[in-house]
């Protein structure tokens, strides 16, 4: 089977070896979105009478078969293939003789690459989105159902001041909506399609790069041709560093849970099915799941880095370094979509001690100097005497009805005036970014797949 670079010679079998590493096995992942884009640069060859009309549609029939046994498992790329892109071509040759040689007429391994990562990407992004949005909805249900429901708000750790357990869900209801938004600006660069820029350089040939985008439902056009290859990696950075932000909400917020589920607090129970168990210990119930989030948060993280130090040093135009940044991105995306995918599962079958919560007040009831501290203003003290006072007296400071005084914190945002309904529009305008890019998305791939 020959190799899109042959030349007539061999390299040395650990040469070879070193350069094609594992890109053949990341590469299955890529077969589906590799086909698409090649369809879509057939078309625009046809158009651009490079191609003729049958053999673009040729080639389109035996891309979507490739797509069809991909799917069957009967397609693979083997060691020997390099890369799907060489996998693919031989098949193409195998059927269709020299037909399935002309299709890499304008383009070059370097845009061909680019372009099936970014459709594969754009994808993955879909299911991120989708998962992200259901664990959305569980917090914001939970918030809802725990809105008025007292709990210890801690800074340092400490006790410090009333609180709610549904402020907790809300405030990290807020920040994952926060990081969407930042998903979304990574989407938008992503949308961009590189096809035809070939080696960076573009190619002597009056091709359509405007068509072929369009054909496959980017955005728009990557314009500049050198920066087309310039951004494999960067585009792949960005949208790591949305990861990173969630995984790091996702982090924290598992480190919460932990911490709360612990039998010293008790404010929440993860229900058996959610816990592994010991090996010696038979009454351990450990929250596994949540301990894996947090480790996995440090894995998407050196993903980021990963692709970021491969990049800092290389000068303009391709460079085989490249290739290592697929491996990170592709790493990281899936590592992404399964850690929200198990937060949202956790949050949804969490169960919450209220006696414990409770309790936690008449245990600590020092939790209310602030609130006495601001009764004493409103009796005309000012505040800094009046914090000398009760930081005199603490001793003497009783409990207090912690539902009056989260009802009392009635500003915007505070326990007792969530405003859920300030995420819900941000939540709603996410949704809508995303359903135009699915529908924009989605009509191209079908109408590429014919269907």
């Amino acid at each position: 089977m020959a190799k899109l670079w042959d030349k007539g010679y061999r390299v040395e079998p650990d040469l070879e070896a070193f350069t094609t590493g594992d890109d053949y096995l990341l590469d299955r992942q890529l077969v589906e979105a590799d086909c698409l884009a090649s369809i879509a640069h057939a078309r625009m060859l046809a158009k651009a009478a490079i191609l003729t009309g049958e053999e673009a549609d040729k080639l389109a029939a035996e891309l979507r078969a490739i797509i069809a046994d991909q799917r069957a498992g009967s397609f693979t790329v083997t060691p020997a293939d390099e890369d799907c892109h060489t996998a693919i071509e031989n098949r193409l040759v195998e059927r269709l003789g020299d037909l399935g040689k002309k299709l890499h007429t304008a383009r070059s391994r370097n845009d061909q690459v680019i372009a099936a990562i970014r459709v594969y990407a754009k994808g993955a992004l879909l299911e991120l989105f989708d998962a992200a949005f259901g664990l959305a909805e569980t917090l914001r249900a939970f918030a809802e159902r725990h809105e008025r429901l007292p709990m210890i708000g801690r800074t340092h750790t400490q006790v410090a001041m009333p609180s709610s357990v549904g402020l907790w869900a809300a405030a990290w209801l807020e920040s994952l909506l926060d990081d969407l938004r930042l998903l979304a600006t990574a989407w938008e660069l992503a949308d961009q399609c590189p096809l035809g820029s070939a080696a960076s350089y573009g190619v002597p040939i009056p091709i359509d790069r405007e068509y072929t985008s369009q054909l496959l439902g980017f955005e728009r056009l990557q314009n500049n041709v050198l920066y087309a290859n310039n951004s494999r990696g960067k585009i792949e950075s960005v949208v790591l560093a949305a990861c990173a932000q969630i995984a790091v909400d996702l982090s924290r917020m598992a480190q919460d849970l932990i911490n709360f589920s612990l039998p010293e607090f008790g404010y929440f129970i993860i229900p058996k099915e959610l816990c592994t168990g010991s090996s010696i210990m038979p009454q351990k119930r450990n929250p596994c799941g949540l301990e894996l989030i947090r480790a996995k948060t440090s894995t998407i993280l050196a993903c980021h880095d990963q692709v970021l130090g491969i990049l800092k040093g290389l000068p303009s135009g391709y460079n085989r370094d490249l290739q290592e940044t697929k491996r990170p991105f592709l790493q990281g995306l899936a590592l992404t979509l399964a850690c929200v995918r198990v937060m949202d599962l956790t949050v949804r079958k969490l169960e919450v001690c209220e006696e414990r919560l409770l309790a936690a007040f008449r245990a600590a009831p020092e939790v209310f100097a602030t609130d006495e501290a601001l009764r004493l203003v409103a009796q005309g003290v000012p505040f800094r005497d009046a914090y000398r006072q009760v930081a005199a007296s603490l001793d003497k400071l009783q409990a207090t009805d912690p539902r009056a005084s989260i009802a009392q914190r009635t500003h915007a945002g505070g326990p007792g005036n969530l405003r859920l309904d300030v995420a819900d529009a941000a939540l709603a305008r996410l949704k809508e970014f995303v359903a135009q890019r699915r529908d924009r998305l989605r009509r191209a791939l079908d109408a590429l797949l014919g269907s």
